[in-house]
């Protein structure tokens, strides 16, 4: 038996930049309550957000992203040839095949890294961020690019009461690298594919599609949700996970300076907030307010905020958590770039 060679990689990895892309369509309250009989008020009791972005027919997944992708590539001082490896996370690329990933890699001139899409909808880019870190540290790769991308307001249905004033679009991207000390900690990840249901795309394709023995119906699959017992469930699961993850990170919530979750609900942010007792002194993302939900984009665009707007400084420890449809989620705690 021949001896084969392993890998090795850097002793720790940790986030270099981060880079947004916010979408030039500013949609208020006043633009989507007519289609679901509402108020400004009621949307704001429910969610938080007073306005969303939606990206015009020229904001494609792949000019979100490399615009994201080029600013967290400048922020941290690395070329395009330096990335050895493109992670997007993405439900709303609407080929099934080929991955966004290999297009953007392309355009951004990296030297042909390898590429792929993720779905895990919500909890998209913290996977990317944890499967970066793997790859750092287990050699395969130096620097990871991890994007997270949507364009929500091609797969929602004005008409839904429930989520018609929730989703929304744009890109938030990360570079990935080695570090001497930890600035990734372990993840906390999983499913529970018990509440597959709670929220998912509507309509199989095939019933959009169509076939010999049955029409088409010819519109775009939707995505639903069931809110309440997703409310439920994201509180009292994500607390634990929370939890969890400053416990794998050896910290407790008292060493935090950032909470970034992902930005599905004011109402979900603040009871996760009062279930994890955070301290008063943790600063906590609120990008929904102004952003909208954009599924796996909303923890790098909140993020970027924070740091744009003096909220973050270099050297704040976060935790980062995030879930969405599956149910899928994941959690781990980085120190700002």
């Amino acid at each position: 038996m021949a001896d084969l060679r392993g890998s090795t990689g850097a002793p720790h990895a940790r986030i270099l930049g981060v880079g947004a892309y916010r979408p030039s369509r500013v949609i208020p309250n006043s633009e989507v309550i007519e289609a679901i009989d509402s108020s400004d008020e009621w949307i704001q009791q429910r969610s938080g957000i007073k306005q969303r972005r939606w990206a015009t027919p020229e904001e494609t997944i792949q000019l979100m992203s490399v615009a994201a992708s080029r600013q967290a590539m400048e922020r941290a001082g690395i070329t395009a040839e330096q990335i050895d490896f493109v992670l997007v996370a993405t439900v709303s690329h609407l080929l099934q095949t080929p991955a966004v990933a290999t297009a953007i890699a392309h355009e951004l001139g990296t030297n042909q890294a390898p590429a792929l899409d993720i779905s895990a909808a919500c909890a998209g880019f913290c996977y990317g961020v944890s499967l970066a870190a793997d790859m750092v540290q287990g050699g395969s790769a130096k620097h990871v690019l991890v994007i997270g991308v949507e364009r929500l307001s091609d797969i929602t249905d004005v008409y839904d009461r429930g989520t018609a004033f929730i989703f929304a679009d744009g890109a938030g991207a990360v570079v990935v690298g080695p570090s001497d000390v930890p600035g990734i900690s372990p993840v906390v990840w999983g499913s529970d594919g018990e509440h597959f249901d709670y929220i998912r795309q509507r309509e199989d394709w095939r019933d959009v599609v169509g076939g010999p023995d049955k029409p088409g119906s010819g519109l775009m699959p939707h995505l639903t949700m069931q809110g309440n017992p997703v409310f439920r469930w994201a509180v009292y699961a994500m607390a634990k996970v929370a939890a969890e993850a400053l416990e794998r990170a050896g910290i407790t919530a008292d060493d935090l300076d950032l909470f970034v979750p992902h930005q599905a609900n004011m109402r979900i942010i603040d009871a996760m907030a009062k279930a994890m007792k955070l301290p008063d002194t943790v600063r906590i993302a609120r990008d929904i307010a102004d952003q909208g939900n954009t599924s796996a984009a909303s923890i790098p665009l909140a993020l970027d905020r924070m740091i744009v707007e003096g909220e973050a400084r270099s050297g704040d420890t976060a935790l980062l958590i995030a879930f969405g449809a599956g149910l899928a989620y994941a959690a781990q705690v980085v120190t700002v770039p």
